[in-house]
């Protein structure tokens, strides 16, 4: 009942995104004020027309034409000055609103990728669409919409009849409106959606560019693209479609109000019943007043796509609101203690690891074995609290990992993912976690993880610049520089998925030399891998099957029992599980510190 209710009090609080409209009122008050200014000043155009018609040209005085001109001339330099100021001010807005929402809505954007989100950078995107309204011109139109009553009420007082047909027209263009955003609803909402899924499609099309170049699936990837694409594209043509007709209709309505007016104001001079300058200013004063209705019907398009944008940014900031403060644990000694633990991945009801519960101790290293699919990448991901477990629990010195502030955390984890990514920077902003760093500590990490000389043979050292990806990287290179940024700073626990994948021999020999400086660190490790020469470095191995713990317990113990399971196995019989060759030459390699001790070791 308790997490019931907590869970409605998170759902009723304010996003982010809905604070920092609200903090944004102070300054559309301060747009208002300005908006009250400019459509006052807007009064000097048919109030000149009004003195000349009915004053100036009856008397013939020039004194009176220039004293008008000037004070008009003023009133109008004014007007431009206090909607500069309108503009700037709203442009402002749009970017402090960007500055307090982007690192929330990052944050955010990362933690719904963890649990499967795959919108990638779209939500930027819908910031920036928010962004941009908050700024242009379609924002004015609401603030300019609260003064239509009065300039309706002003030609009213010039004659009753003009205000009847100045109301008409007003009723007429707001349902016009109205009706235009019943009709546009539905197709720029599709729109919307189709852009998001071609765009997504695309994205990763371009992401994979070497795969479809080299199996020729360009044509069939950039197939689907266009049903996406043409999806949108005939949405939006139906709402363009829609728009144009719309707005077609509208001008025509707009210019023959503009005549009718002039016809009726016309008819009332000649009946003696308002002046020619009332017939003009009544004109003026019409333009004014239905111009607000009229900008909104064109900047309606923008308007609707903003608002979804909006509650596409609401919705996902309450489905991963931010993260609350977390209290700062002293700095760990590396204990790893994992009890029932259990994961089920989003949209799937098989678990991919089940019941795990082992313990790893400062200066231990643990090999997680077993065959392709049994959980091992799963796991690595929910030790180093990349994803949080659907039960059971990970703990580093007895703390949960969720208890820990994910910053300080992460200075203490290091993590080598199955497919390593690198950010566009140079090898020594990488190495360093994209932080300013210290140069002392990049080349600690670099010696530790046998990088150094590899890293001194590219063109500029540690300063080289690396693509997006580290794509102007080997393989086994990324791997290296890799392996240096986990084990930079004060690591005590490192996670290493499949590590040796992308090395060569030399790689191989490096590997394990790192392993052994990590454990004379007292550096808890745990590593994933096939290759006998890493296991045999284990203190203890888990073996996983089906994402169940198999077997576990120390390396010999453990090794001795695959190696009973399959010459138990009756011939021509396919074994339980098998995890790893764990004999060399016939017989179990006893277990060395590097690659090249086990050879030895073996050969004698």
């Amino acid at each position: 009942m308790m997490r019931h209710t907590a869970g409605i009090m998170q759902h009723v609080q304010p996003t982010a995104l809905e604070l920092a409209i609200k903090r944004c009122g102070k300054a559309f008050g301060t747009v208002l004020a300005f908006s009250l200014a400019i459509n006052i000043l807007m009064l000097a155009s048919p109030l000149y027309m009004l003195q000349v018609y009915d004053r100036v040209i009856p008397t013939g005085h020039l004194d009176t034409l220039f004293l008008l001109t000037l004070m008009g001339g003023v009133a109008l330099l004014i007007l431009g000055l206090v909607d500069y100021c309108r503009n700037v001010v709203l442009a402002r807005v749009g970017r402090w609103f960007n500055a307090a929402v982007s690192p929330i809505l990052f944050e955010s954007a990362m933690r719904s990728r963890l649990q499967g989100d795959a919108s990638g950078a779209q939500p930027i995107r819908d910031l920036t669409q928010v962004q941009s309204f908050l700024g242009s011109q379609g924002l004015v139109v609401f603030f300019d919409a609260p003064w239509v009553p009065v300039f309706l009420i002003l030609i009213w007082l010039l004659h009753p009849w003009l205000g009847a047909v100045a109301l008409c027209a007003a009723i007429v263009l707001l349902a016009i409106s109205l009706f235009n955003e019943w009709v546009m609803r539905k197709p720029l909402a599709a729109s919307s959606k189709a852009s998001l899924r071609s765009t997504l499609q695309a994205d990763l099309a371009i992401r994979n560019a070497e795969v479809v170049q080299a199996m020729g699936m360009l044509p069939a990837l950039q197939e689907r693209w266009r049903a996406a694409s043409e999806s949108g594209l005939d949405a939006n043509q139906s709402a363009a479609e829609r728009s144009a007709a719309i707005m077609g209709f509208t001008k025509f309505f707009r210019f023959f109000v503009q005549m009718l007016i002039l016809g009726v104001g016309a008819m009332l001079v000649l009946e003696g019943q308002l002046s020619s300058g009332g017939m003009v200013a009544s004109s003026i004063l019409l333009g004014r007043a239905l111009a607000p209705v009229e900008q909104a019907m064109g900047a309606w398009r923008s308007f609707t796509s903003a608002k979804l944008a909006y509650v596409r940014l609401r919705d996902r900031l309450r489905a991963f609101p931010p993260e609350q403060a977390k209290t700062s644990l002293p700095a760990p000694v590396g204990r790893l203690s994992v009890d029932n633990l259990t994961f089920v991945p989003p949209r799937s009801d098989r678990p991919a690891v089940q019941g795990l519960t082992f313990a790893v101790e400062p200066g231990e290293m643990l090999a997680v074995i077993g065959p392709s699919a049994a959980g091992k990448s799963s796991l690595c991901r929910l030790l180093v609290g990349a994803t949080e477990p659907s039960a059971g629990k990970v703990r580093l010195d007895g703390s949960e990992l969720k208890h820990w502030d994910r910053v300080e955390l992460g200075a203490y984890i290091g993590y080598l993912p199955q497919d390593v990514e690198l950010f566009p920077g140079t090898v020594r902003e990488n190495i360093a976690r994209m932080t300013e760093g210290d140069d002392a500590a990049v080349v600690a990490a670099a010696t530790l993880a046998n990088a150094h000389e590899m890293i001194q043979q590219l063109p500029l050292g540690y300063d080289t610049p690396i693509g997006d990806t580290g794509s102007s990287l080997s393989g086994g290179q990324r791997q290296r520089v890799g392996l240096a940024r986990a084990v930079y700073g004060d690591a005590r626990l490192v996670v290493l998925d499949e590590p040796n994948a992308n090395l060569d021999q030399a790689g191989e020999v490096a590997l394990a030399e790192a392993i052994v400086k990590l454990k004379r660190r007292k550096v808890s490790i745990v590593i994933v891998g096939h290759r006998v020469s890493t296991v045999l470095q284990a203190d203890k191995i888990l073996v996983l099957q089906n994402g169940r713990m198999e077997l576990f317990g120390p390396r010999d113990e453990v090794l001795k029992k695959l190696r009973g399971t399959q010459t138990e196995t009756r011939p021509g019989q396919q074994p339980p599980s098998r995890p790893l060759e764990v004999a060399e030459g016939g017989q179990d390699a006893p277990a060395g510190d590097t690659p090249a001790a086990t050879r030895q070791q073996n050969k004698g």
